[in-house]
C-alpha cells in the first residue's frame, strides 16, 4: 500500500486539481458521446423519444456497472495508472465510432432481417447501442469512484472532496450537453465531434503517463491508433454506399442528404428510408403525394387564387408545384431547419419570392392566433394550410394534438381547407393515422381522405365547409394541364369520407410515436419476409446477390 501511495502523489498527480479536471472532462465527454449517439442513430433509426429512450437507458446501464466496477476497483488496488489506462482505451473506443459504429449499424441491421420478425427498430437500436457505446461508457463510468478514492485524504474532508468531484463533473455535464448541439455538431458534424471529446480524453490520459514516465509503449499505441481513426472516422459518410449524393451533412435539427438523380433532385432525412423533398427538374407533376395534396386547393373557396401555408415547408415541394400549376396562388412556409431551407435555394430551385419563415409551425400558429384576437391579422388567414411535419415515427406530438388542429382551423378562411400528410399508411384501427383522424374529426365536420398511388402515403382533407367535394369536381374539370387534371379526377373518385373511432389525441396524451412504431414495424415486417425466405432457400449467399 505505501508503494502505491507514493506512485499516487507522484507526476501530475502531486496536484488535486488534476484529478478534478479528470472529472470535469470525463463528465464532459460522457454528455458529448450521448449526443453523439443521438446523432449516429437518428439517420438510420429517427430521432424519436422511442430511440432516445434507448440511448439514455443503455448509457446509465453503462454508467451504473462503470460505478460499480470502479469503486470495487479502486478499494482492491488504488493504483490511478490503471484508472488512465481506461480512459486511453476509452479514447480510442470513441474515436473509432464515427467509422466502425456505422459498420457495425449495417452489421446489426442486416443480423436482425433473419432473426426477427417484430420490433425490428427497437431491437436494431437497442444492439447498436450495446456494442457501440456501452463498453467506452462503463470505462468511463469507473473514474469517479476512483477519483473518490484518490482525492480523499481523510474522513475530515471527505465530504468536501466529494462534492467539489461532483460539482466539476456536473459543470463538465453541462458543457458536454450545450457544446456539441449548439457549436461542434453544427459547425464540424458528428464524426469530428467524437473526435474532439475522444481527443480530450487521450490527453488527459497521455498527461498523466509522460508526466510519471511509465506506460510509453501503450501511450504511443493509443496515439497512433487515435490518429488513424481521425483519418478514418471523416471519410466514411453515413449513406457511404450512395453515389449519387451531392450533399451529405448535418444541421441543427437533421441529417441532410441530398441526392441527385436524371429527372430529379431528392432530399432525405434518413439514410434508409423516406423521402422529405423533391424537384423535378422538367416541372410538371412530381409522381408522389404532393399531386394528390393538389386537390386542397380546388376544394377551398377561393379555388385557384388561393393563399397557401405549408407547415413542414421542406425544400418546397409543394408550395412550387401550387405556384406553377395555379398562377394565381400566393404561398407561405414554415420550416424549423434553416438549413434545409438553404439547401431548397441552392439544389432545388425555390423561388425566393416565396416567405419562408424559420419557426416551429405551432409556435408560427401562436403567434398569429395573438394578432387574431388582437384585431391585427385577419388577413393573414389562409385558404390553404398544409400540414406536412411527420418523417416516419418522428411525429411531433405538439403538432398531432386537437389543441394543434384547432389552431389550424382558426387560420382558415371559413371555407379553407387543411391537407395532412400522413406517411405511414395503414388500415389498423389502432395505427397512428386512425387517432390522427379521429382527433382531426373532432375540429372538422368534414374529413376525406385518399390513398398515394404505389406509396405509403395517405392525404387528409378536412373543412368546415360541406362543398369542398363539388368545388374539386366543378374545378377539376375546367383545369387546362390534362396531366393534373387526369390526376385530381382520380383523387376525386378515390376520396372516401372518414368516420371517426372517437380517439382523440391532446396535449396531454398523445403517444404519437409508440403508435407510429406498430405501423412502421408492420411496414418492416413485410419488407423483411422477402429477405427470410431468400435466406431460408439460398443462404447468405442469396442475400448478398441481392
Amino acid at each position: 500500500m505505501p508503494e502505491k501511495t507514493e506512485a499516487r502523489k507522484a507526476g501530475i498527480l502531486s496536484h488535486k486539481w488534476y484529478l478534478y479536471l479528470t472529472e470535469f472532462f470525463s463528465g464532459m465527454s460522457v454528455m458529448a458521446v450521448e449526443l453523439g449517439a443521438s446523432r449516429l442513430l437518428a439517420p438510420y433509426f429517427s430521432s424519436s423519444q422511442i430511440v432516445w429512450t434507448i440511448i439514455i437507458g443503455t448509457i446509465m446501464i453503462a454508467m451504473a456497472l462503470g460505478n460499480y466496477f470502479g469503486g470495487r476497483s479502486a478499494d482492491r488496488d488504488p493504483d490511478p495508472d490503471k484508472l488512465y489506462k481506461r480512459v486511453l482505451v476509452s479514447a480510442v473506443w470513441i474515436a473509432a465510432i464515427p467509422f466502425i459504429g456505422k459498420l457495425v449499424i449495417l452489421g446489426v441491421s442486416a443480423l436482425l432481417i433473419v432473426t426477427v420478425s417484430t420490433n425490428f427498430l427497437i431491437w436494431a437500436a437497442f444492439l447498436a447501442c450495446m456494442v457501440i457505446f456501452v463498453y467506452p461508457l462503463f470505462l468511463l463510468g469507473t473514474v469517479t469512484p476512483s477519483l473518490v478514492k484518490y482525492t480523499t485524504d481523510s474522513l475530515d474532508d471527505n465530504g468536501r472532496t466529494v462534492g467539489t468531484l461532483g460539482a466539476f463533473n456536473t459543470v463538465g455535464s453541462i458543457i458536454g450537453t450545450f457544446a456539441p448541439t449548439f457549436i461542434t455538431i453544427p459547425a464540424v458534424g458528428t464524426a469530428i465531434t467524437f473526435l474532439i471529446f475522444s481527443g480530450v480524453l487521450l490527453a488527459l490520459g497521455l498527461v498523466y503517463f509522460i508526466s510519471c514516465g511509465r506506460c510509453r509503449i501503450r501511450s504511443a499505441v493509443c496515439t497512433v491508433l487515435f490518429i488513424v481513426f481521425c483519418i478514418t472516422g471523416t471519410t466514411l459518410g453515413f449513406a457511404f454506399w450512395e453515389k449519387k449524393l451531392v450533399f451529405e451533412g448535418e444541421s441543427v435539427y437533421n441529417y441532410l442528404q441530398v441526392r441527385d438523380e436524371e429527372d430529379r433532385t431528392v432530399l432525405s432525412t434518413n439514410v434508409l428510408f423516406g423521402v422529405q423533398s423533391v424537384y423535378m427538374k422538367n416541372g410538371g407533376l412530381s409522381g408522389l403525394y404532393y399531386d394528390t395534396a393538389m386537390a386542397a386547393p380546388l376544394m377551398s373557396g377561393s379555388g385557384e387564387k388561393s393563399s397557401l401555408l405549408v407547415l413542414g415547408m421542406g425544400t418546397g415541394t409543394y408550395a412550387k408545384q401550387c405556384l406553377e400549376a395555379f398562377p394565381g396562388m400566393t404561398a407561405d412556409g414554415v420550416e424549423i431547419d434553416e438549413s434545409i431551407t438553404d439547401l431548397a435555394h441552392e439544389y432545388f430551385a425555390l423561388d425566393k419570392s416565396i416567405n419562408v419563415v424559420t419557426y416551429d409551425g405551432r409556435a408560427f400558429l401562436n403567434s398569429l392566433e395573438g394578432a387574431y384576437e388582437s384585431g391585427k391579422a385577419s388577413a393573414l388567414k389562409y385558404d390553404v394550410i398544409m400540414v406536412d411535419a411527420y418523417q416516419d415515427i418522428t411525429i411531433p406530438f405538439q403538432m398531432s394534438s386537437k389543441e394543434f388542429f384547432t389552431l389550424v382551423r382558426d387560420s382558415l378562411r371559413p371555407d379553407g381547407v387543411m391537407v395532412v400528410n400522413m406517411n405511414m399508411r395503414s388500415d389498423s384501427e389502432d395505427g397512428i393515422n386512425a387517432y390522427l383522424a379521429d382527433t382531426i374529426s373532432s375540429v372538422f365536420s368534414e374529413v376525406w381522405t385518399a390513398d398515394v398511388p404505389g406509396s405509403s402515403n395517405r392525404e387528409l382533407f378536412a373543412s368546415n365547409d360541406r362543398d369542398i367535394l363539388k368545388r374539386l369536381a366543378r374545378n377539376t374539370s375546367v383545369l387546362e394541364d390534362e396531366a393534373l387534371r387526369s390526376c385530381l379526377t382520380d383523387v376525386s373518385a378515390e376520396l372516401v369520407r372518414y368516420e371517426s373511432g372517437g380517439r382523440i389525441l391532446t396535449d396531454d396524451k398523445a403517444p404519437v410515436e409508440l403508435l407510429g412504431m406498430r405501423v412502421i414495424d408492420g411496414m418492416i415486417s413485410k419488407e423483411l419476409e422477402y429477405y427470410k425466405k431468400k435466406f431460408r432457400e439460398e443462404g447468405i449467399s442469396g442475400l448478398l446477390g441481392d
